[in-house]
């Protein structure tokens, strides 16, 4: 009974670090800006990362791995990562899902279709050009918009630290 039950918690832990396996049903589809919207204002103890990309974009694929690095600095304090995939709808199945896997992706990904943009950036931030790719830091008390490219985990860190202390 107690070599199963060691096996059990063995093959629980092994798993538990293998990063998922993508599939349509994971991802949160909003067709609409509106439907979308409240994410960028959850209201709780926690700190938010945004970021609005698209595997179609070099620079947004290129800072990806550094907003990934941040899901084990930041795994003890109450910290997400929210990815705003902006692809395309015909390629969710043959581009987004296999670059999720490929990638080992284990940040939260949402997709927002609504490609109406150009009614809902200023929503986002009044700051925002419409180029991706672009990061919102926030929580109850802060919010930071900035459109640019990470070239390092470092970068975010120094971002992220004061929120966390807020």
């Amino acid at each position: 009974m107690v070599k199963l039950i060691i096996s059990i918690l063995l093959l629980a832990a092994y798993t538990s670090g293998q990063s998922q396996e993508w599939q349509r049903s994971d991802l949160d589809i909003y067709e609409t800006f509106d439907e979308f919207e409240s994410i960028l204002h959850i209201d709780n103890d926690t700190t938010y990362l945004i970021n609005f990309w698209a595997t179609w974009c070099s620079p947004c694929v290129a800072e990806l791995p550094y907003i990934e690095a941040l899901n084990e600095t930041f795994k003890d304090k109450k910290y997400k990562n929210i990815l705003v995939s902006l692809d395309f709808k015909k390629q969710i199945d043959t581009k987004l899902i296999p670059f999720l896997n490929t990638k080992k992706i284990k940040s939260d990904v949402v997709v927002l279709l609504d490609g109406k943009s150009s009614k809902w950036i200023d929503r986002v931030d009044p700051e925002w050009s419409g180029a991706i790719p672009i990061t919102i830091i926030y929580n109850k008390k802060k919010r930071l918009f900035m459109e640019r490219q990470f070239h390092s985990e470092k970068e975010l860190v120094e971002l992220i630290q004061p929120f966390l202390k807020s």
